[in-house]
């Protein structure tokens, strides 16, 4: 996996316009772009399926591990890696910090979208 560049993480931690697109079953065809809240944690981003496990684009992005993410004026093909526990908690008070007085907070720090944690990282080296 590649590393972020501290400017391109600035400008992702203060959006919220980040849409996933794993790549389809033929490896190549993007998905449909789905928008999801995202977080930036130390050097790292993460996303979180809503829904957990049943989430579509968490399902294609687990068996694919690339896709395409789109935020913050930028296009990026990235790598996706589940996380499982590791950071959960540091993830957690992330998205409290970032969407705080949100209606679907809680639904993004529960076990459901806990489990369906997923670590995106650049998978070009000149981000």
């Amino acid at each position: 996996m590649g590393t972020w560049s501290k400017e391109a993480l600035r400008r992702i931690a203060e959006a919220d316009d980040l849409h996933i697109s794993p790549f389809r079953e033929d490896g190549v065809t993007y998905g449909t772009p789905t928008w999801i809240w995202s977080v930036v944690v130390g050097d790292s981003l993460y996303v979180r399926a809503y829904y957990g496990h049943n989430s579509r684009w968490y399902q294609a992005a687990v068996r694919q591990r690339a896709g395409r993410i789109t935020v913050a004026g930028m296009t990026k093909e990235v790598s996706f890696e589940p996380i499982a526990g590791q950071m959960d908690d540091l993830i957690d008070d992330a998205y409290r910090a970032k969407y705080k007085g949100s209606p679907y907070l809680n639904s993004m720090i529960s076990t459901q979208a806990r489990s369906a944690t997923v670590k995106v990282a650049p998978r070009e080296t000149n981000v």
